[in-house]
């Protein structure tokens, strides 16, 4: 097991005992790119992530393995600044514990997991979150799971530059094991679901396309946004969020946006109006209505939203043509990673080789598959 792995290595490395900790990866089931939007989503945690092997060290020094990449680094915690890479997700933590007073002291630390880079679980959330719960048990920091979201969450705007809303780090935190959350952007407080699957699964298809949010693209749609919702507060009334206009009024209203900013507001108010649909077709367990939303939303974000690519489209245009798949999309922020569908347990081998194959032929990428079961957000695990 990988969880014994990174204990054996911090034994070796660092000739102590830690305490170990599982930090997941999460599912985002339908709501995309609304989390800074004032919007609805649904995430769950999954059961792949990183686990953090922490033990405090009696110093000012805090030592970083990173097993994953194979790599060391060292700091003393009084001189907490930006580097590069994995670093500054783990740096921006220590950097909002700084900023915030709160006590921790010199650690050592190796972390790592199984989940793929790149491909929309959510690493980044996990690497943060996970760091912050570690040191909140260990240091007795007192921060409640909310309290560590939302640091994880203005530790990723500030040394790794990615404006992310809340969803990511909320999930990892809040998970529960076979549910999904609706968590509400504004009020940031959320109900849980059950996710009655019963004869289907999900199961994530990795493009193999790796993205990269830092470039740029993730903060751009986020100016769009802004640009859009200034331009309908300007002229409707009573407008106060998102959620306050509906795709009617941003199609009444086409010739005020520039096409881009248009796309990118119809998208949003669209996507509200589909997260709520969908968590209605949850409660009454209506699986298939459910799947169709999940469709409509890859074209929401392939068409208006402009963060699919071929490669995704491909996936997703494969899906439909398989009764045992009834729904499918692209998952996290876009620009490469997963789809996630939504496939029939019995024929979940069978059309994902279909799938699979075609992909290799199409692009010569040989797509990765998972299946994830919906598990509990961070959590201490025994180090035995």
């Amino acid at each position: 097991m990988l969880s014994q792995d990174i204990i054996v290595k911090f034994a070796e490395k660092y000739h102590n005992s830690p305490r170990l900790f599982f930090s997941p990866g999460r599912i985002n089931l339908i709501g995309e790119h609304i989390d800074y939007n004032d919007g609805f989503v649904m995430p769950g945690a999954i059961d792949k992530g990183i686990w953090y092997a922490v033990a405090p060290n009696n110093s000012n020094n805090i030592n970083f393995y990173s097993y994953d990449t194979q790599e060391n680094y060292s700091t003393s915690r009084f001189e907490i600044k930006k580097n590069n890479g994995w670093r500054n997700y783990v740096l921006g933590v220590l950097d909002q514990m700084v900023k915030r007073n709160l006590p921790f002291l010199g650690f050592d630390c190796v972390f790592g997991g199984n989940l793929p880079i790149g491909a929309g679980l959510s690493s980044s959330a996990a690497v943060e979150c996970g760091l912050a719960h570690a040191l909140n048990e260990i240091f007795d920091l007192q921060l409640s799971r909310v309290d560590i979201a939302l640091l994880s969450q203005k530790a990723e705007h500030t040394f790794p530059g990615v404006m992310c809303g809340i969803m990511d780090q909320y999930a990892n935190m809040m998970g529960k094991q076979d549910n999904i959350m609706l968590l509400d952007c504004i009020t940031i407080e959320h109900e849980y679901l059950p996710f009655k699957l019963e004869d289907y699964g999900l199961v994530l298809i990795n493009s193999k396309v790796e993205h990269a949010l830092t470039g740029g693209e993730y903060n751009q749609r986020r100016e769009q946004c802004k640009e859009g919702f200034e331009i309908l507060r300007t002229n409707l009334e009573n407008i106060e969020s998102w959620r306050d206009v509906n795709p009617e009024q941003v199609e009444q209203l086409k010739d005020k946006f520039s096409d881009v900013v248009f796309k990118r507001s119809l998208y949003v108010t669209q996507e509200i109006e589909r997260t709520q649909k969908a968590a209605n077709h949850l409660k009454n367990n209506e699986l298939k209505e459910f799947g169709q939303l999940m469709f409509q939303t890859h074209e929401g974000l392939s068409k208006l939203y402009e963060v699919s690519l071929p490669e995704l489209d491909f996936l997703v245009d494969k899906a439909k043509e398989h009764d045992g798949i009834i729904g499918s999309r692209v998952m996290g922020g876009g620009f490469g990673g997963c789809t996630i569908n939504l496939i029939r347990k019995q024929d979940w081998n069978i059309i994902t080789e279909e799938i699979t194959t075609a992909y290799k032929q199409q692009f010569n990428i040989d797509a990765e598959v998972y299946e994830v079961a919906i598990g509990d957000g961070t959590y201490e695990t025994p180090a035995g």
